[in-house]
């Protein structure tokens, strides 16, 4: 796509600074625009980067800008990467793809009618942790995969976020918000999802802002804070996840995945890294495996350098159809607590080739 390729990143939140830490330095990317609802924002990003400060409708008209890096918050997810496609941009943006499953399928489709590339975080899956596991996974350490348990229980962002309210309407949720990292990991654990049942709740209407200078104020809350799903792989692999904003804390792994010759104990998907270990069939140890794949010293925005990387041969890992897909198995998931019952997921997609043992993206 170039050598340099020019950036331009919507939304300078405080997600920005991690992407920013990452590629600002590498050799194939150039930040040449940057945009903000809050134009001092943008200004401060700009002479820190020696971008341009510009409209969201300059950024996307930029001949300099090759790709878009949209890091606006999941309700701005679609409308910003719709606008970078009809302006002739490829697409990296921030998970959820977008807010509703309809609105991703219109981008993904867009991309694909105008020969573009769209692709996305998660891309902690990418790192040391979850790539280190899929190795033991594809080795056969663990034998024949049969379930897995994602678990991610919290009290809530309120308590410490100072403007939490996104969390707690249309794409936000403990699911659409943290489910990402997990099902993500799932799907390149086990593969593609085909159904799911979903069961879910919400213990209380507001919520009380506990920091910044909106502390005592109360949000409204919208959608269910606790939610449980069980999904099926195409490869006959059954995984269950619990997303909750609704507990106190777990002492549940982030992720196990089990098979007829082992367990796996995996690392929060969250993160780049951590232990992975171990545990073989006539075993009452657990063994921690050294890393054996993934992008070490790992940050926010590799994936963006992975899609830079990718060909023909080789597709962006964290791809648009592998966002999409999980966009939709979320959903579905909570589309299954709704009506009560199983529902099929329609898209699939291929697990993302596995990342060899890399030092550095380059």
């Amino acid at each position: 796509m170039g050598d340099p390729h020019g950036i331009g990143i919507v939304g300078l939140g405080a997600i920005s600074s991690q992407y920013l830490a990452t590629i600002k330095a590498h050799p194939l990317i150039e930040v040449v625009a940057v945009a903000d609802l809050n134009p001092a924002r943008a200004v401060e990003v700009a002479a820190e980067t020696g971008a341009k400060a510009v409209t969201v409708d300059e950024l996307v008209n930029d001949p300099e800008v090759g790709t878009v890096l949209n890091l606006t918050i999941p309700a701005a997810h679609a409308d910003v990467a719709l606008r970078a496609l009809a302006g002739g941009k490829h697409v990296y943006g921030e998970k959820p793809l977008a807010a509703a499953f309809d609105d991703a399928e219109r981008v993904v489709e867009a991309a694909r009618d105008a020969g573009l590339v769209v692709a996305g975080a998660p891309d902690t899956v990418l790192g040391t942790g979850i790539q280190t596991a899929r190795d033991a996974v594809d080795s056969g350490r663990i034998g024949t995969p049969t379930s897995a348990a994602a678990t991610m229980v919290v009290p809530g962002h309120e308590l410490w976020h100072p403007n939490p309210d996104f969390y707690y309407a249309e794409g936000g949720g403990p699911l659409l918000d943290m489910g990402p990292y997990y099902v993500t990991a799932l799907v390149h654990l086990l593969g593609p999802v085909v159904s799911v049942s979903g069961a879910a709740s919400r213990s209380r209407d507001v919520r009380t802002i506990r920091s910044g200078p909106r502390a005592g104020e109360r949000v409204p809350v919208t959608v269910d804070t606790h939610v449980t799903g069980l999904l099926q792989h195409a490869d006959g692999a059954v995984s269950t996840i619990l997303m909750s904003f609704d507990g106190v804390a777990t002492a549940a792994p982030p992720i196990e995945v089990h098979g007829t010759e082992g367990s796996l104990t995996v690392p929060d998907p969250n993160q780049f890294d951590g232990d992975v270990t171990l545990r073989r069939l006539g075993s009452d140890q657990n063994v921690a495996l050294p890393a054996s794949a993934g992008y070490a010293d790992a940050g926010r925005g590799i994936g963006l350098i992975d899609m830079l990387l990718a060909d023909p041969g080789r597709p962006a890992r964290a791809s648009g159809a592998l966002a999409l897909h999980t966009l939709e198995v979320m959903t579905a998931v909570l589309r299954s607590a709704a009506v009560g019952r199983r529902l099929p997921v329609v898209t699939s997609v291929e697990r993302p080739s596995i990342v060899p043992l890399t030092e550095r993206a380059s």
